[in-house]
């Protein structure tokens, strides 16, 4: 019998076709992005949109996997980034053998030592303390920025220059497109790593100090090791974004410490969803979409964002990706396509219903802060007169209807959801046949 399992183990792969069928995928397509769109102002939000992925991978090692709210995590991540630039203009003044793609390991190293400082008195306790005393050493180094001119630079900031650098096989990343690679490896390599601490022993006992401290205590694990080494895990790889925030834009400011941030990092993890690994991906994506793209259609798009947490957190705890991962047993058991009408007779009046409310929020607000004889705005790619009454009554009945259809149609989407996700569930009942057919 030992020699049986002892056989099986032998073939058994360590690494399937399976689980690594994901990050192949991912890798491949990010390595064909820059072909599809090609533009350097699409590269370089493609760029920022890597960036914010580490740094919110990273986060949700604390707050998704540990349970620690932290309400000032953007520190480690810009006092990484700062030590970073600092050692991009010594390679240029003192010309260091250093090649650029090697920079974010001393940010990540840095970020990872400011961590183990703050971390060790920071870490005694979760919840309400460890989310006040992250708050207060947030505040701290944020004022430092300003008195540390040395380090910081004051409200200036620090400037640097990468094509200075040592040059990486011939390379001196002198087009976005070089430094899009270049950030598209530490984002594949950090985000690998961060899974396989995941399933470490003391990514899952992370899990279990979250859940119940107590129980993990009982059981012989120290919660407080626990969660200092996840905090020093965290600096580590929030110190690799700054120092590719460095790189890419090649200056840090005193906004890559301030709260702002730090609040914005824990919008973007909740609306992805910090139960899951891959949430805090679709809240980088999504959020910067939305930060780059929709701030060049309107100025309201932060009470947008702000209106898309909030109904995030009301309606959907799990984030985006528990709505999706709602719809795995329905694919599992193959009744998606059950789903189809039933959802499009919700969400479509509801998309409707939308896009009505905010027409007429973009209509008042251009109508009451516009220039003086400035009554032609752009709504929808629809010229329109925001001063004229029928734009408003237009997009009131469209936000009312739709609504009021979607509200209508919701129940039946909640049901056909729960026969999808249920084994053997029997089918929808008949309608009655109605006066009309009887007769």
């Amino acid at each position: 019998m030992n020699d049986t399992f002892q056989n099986t183990a032998a073939k058994r792969p360590l690494v399937s076709l399976r689980d690594a069928a994901p990050w192949l995928v991912a890798t491949g397509f990010l390595l064909v992005m820059p072909f599809i769109f090609t533009a350097n102002s699409t590269i370089t939000i493609m760029n920022q949109m890597a960036i914010t992925i580490i740094f919110a991978l990273a986060y949700n090692m604390l707050l998704g996997q540990g349970g620690m709210l932290s309400f000032g995590h953007a520190v480690y991540m810009g006092v990484g980034g700062f030590m970073c630039m600092h050692i991009l203009n010594m390679v240029e003044d003192y010309s260091l053998p250093l090649p650029l793609p090697l920079l974010p390991i001393f940010g990540g190293l840095f970020g990872m030592g400011l961590a183990t400082i703050v971390g060790a008195f920071s870490t005694r306790k979760a919840g309400t303390v460890f989310a006040m005393i992250s708050l207060g050493v947030g505040e701290l180094i944020a004022a430092c920025s300003i008195i540390i001119v040395a380090f910081f630079g004051g409200e200036e900031g620090i400037p640097g220059d990468r094509t200075y650098g040592l040059p990486f096989f011939g390379n001196e990343f002198l087009h976005p497109i070089d430094v899009y690679y270049l950030i598209v490896f530490w984002l594949i390599l950090s985000a690998l790593l961060m899974y396989l601490f995941s399933r470490t022993p003391v990514g899952r006992m992370a899990n279990a100090v979250r859940d119940n401290p107590e129980r993990a205590e009982f059981l012989g694990y120290s919660a407080r090791k626990v969660r200092f080494i996840s905090f020093t895990a965290s600096g580590f790889f929030a110190g690799v974004a700054g120092g590719l925030f460095a790189i890419n834009y090649e200056i840090l400011t005193e906004e890559n410490l301030s709260l702002i941030l730090s609040g914005q990092i824990l919008l973007i993890t909740f609306l992805g969803g910090v139960g899951f690994f891959f949430g805090p991906i679709i809240g980088a994506i999504v959020f910067t979409l939305l930060q780059t793209v929709l701030s060049l259609e309107t100025e309201l798009w932060q009470l947008y964002v702000g209106a898309l947490f909030v109904a995030t957190v009301m309606y959907f705890p799990g984030g985006l990706a528990g709505v999706l991962m709602m719809h795995y047993p329905s694919v599992k058991l193959g009744k998606v396509k059950s789903l189809v009408v039933p959802y499009l007779k919700t969400l479509v009046p509801a998309i409707i219903g939308l896009l009505g409310t905010a027409g007429f929020i973009e209509i008042m607000f251009h109508g009451r802060h516009a220039a003086v004889g400035d009554e032609q705005m752009t709504l929808f790619w629809i010229s329109l007169n925001s001063h004229s009454a029928l734009p408003i009554v237009v997009t009131l009945v469209l936000a009312v209807g739709g609504i009021w259809v979607a509200r209508r149609f919701a129940p039946e989407m909640a049901e056909a959801w729960h026969r999808s996700i249920t084994p053997n569930a029997p089918p929808p009942p008949a309608q009655p046949p109605s006066t009309r057919d009887a007769a």
